[in-house]
């Protein structure tokens, strides 16, 4: 029987499981097949490569490039609106 050996699958990964993914198996289990479903497609996304780039930077580093662009708008280093929506009819 299948039901037997799947309780036993949750109850070794209950033993393995940190508190935090005790916490997500627990509302994971009441969710309804298209949230299952929804949830699972953004975990997914989470872990397609190329998304390493945005966990890489520190907030420190994400501060220091806010901080240079804000000193770049005050010398009106910025591309108007008008100026962008020219770039864009050239695409």
């Amino acid at each position: 029987m299948v039901l037997p050996d799947f309780r036993k699958f949750i109850k070794r990964l209950n033993i393995m499981a940190s508190v935090l993914d005790k916490e997500l198996i627990h509302y994971f289990t009441r969710l309804n097949e298209p949230q299952k479903k929804s949830l699972l497609a953004m975990m997914k996304s989470f872990l397609r490569p190329g998304n390493d780039s945005l966990q890489s930077i520190t907030i420190e580093q994400c501060n220091r490039e806010l901080d240079e662009a804000m000193q770049r708008m005050d010398k009106g280093e910025f591309t108007s609106i008008k100026e962008l929506e020219k770039e864009m009819q050239a695409w």
